[in-house]
């Protein structure tokens, strides 16, 4: 079977990403932060098998390293010069912007999101997807609603990336009602 990635590039961005976040942990958690990028990653593996036309490598590195410029001391340049403008550029649009108000923030993220490629649209959907679990056990009833509310924002927002990833988020959304009392 032809893959539209090569093994290569998640490697290189894997590499980065673990020195990235090195000693990060996944909130809540004693687990190494680097999980959660391969969950998110995987995620796009998975959509990527069924839709080929998809730019494989710009998918999947921007997946493992979607969080370097938000939570770490790694700069968008950075990135542009180990890897590419259009990864870069793809990384900084999945970055929020913390100088807005917390409420402003989704939908700012969104509309950069959309001006980027579809593989982008792809990682947050995958991101949202990761991220559907079992909420922290410090979330109140008020940040679940809110949390899965944005998870059906960004449904809505994305989900013509990816006819997969869309299904998966809309079937792990219902999901979440569970955590809803």
């Amino acid at each position: 079977m032809q893959q539209n990635w090569s093994q290569e590039t998640y490697i290189k961005a894997l590499k980065k990403a673990a020195q990235a976040h090195h000693g990060q942990k996944i909130p809540g958690s004693e687990i190494p932060y680097i999980i959660h990028l391969s969950y998110v990653s995987m995620e796009v593996i998975a959509a990527l098998n069924v839709e080929k036309e998809r730019d494989g490598n710009l998918a999947i590195q921007c997946a493992i390293l979607h969080d370097v410029i938000e939570d770490t001391a790694t700069t968008f340049e950075e990135i542009q010069t180990e890897f590419s403008e259009s990864i870069a550029n793809g990384v900084l649009a999945l970055t929020k912007d913390n100088s807005l108000e917390k409420h402003l923030q989704m939908t700012d993220s969104l509309r950069r999101i959309r001006k980027q490629p579809p593989e982008i649209w792809m990682v947050k959907l995958a991101d949202r997807i990761t991220n559907l679990q079992t909420p922290p056990y410090y979330w109140n009833q008020e940040k679940i609603i809110r949390y899965r509310e944005e998870a059906i924002q960004i449904y809505e927002a994305l989900k013509g990336a990816s006819q997969f990833l869309a299904l998966r988020l809309a079937s792990k959304i219902e999901d979440y009602k569970v955590f809803i009392k």
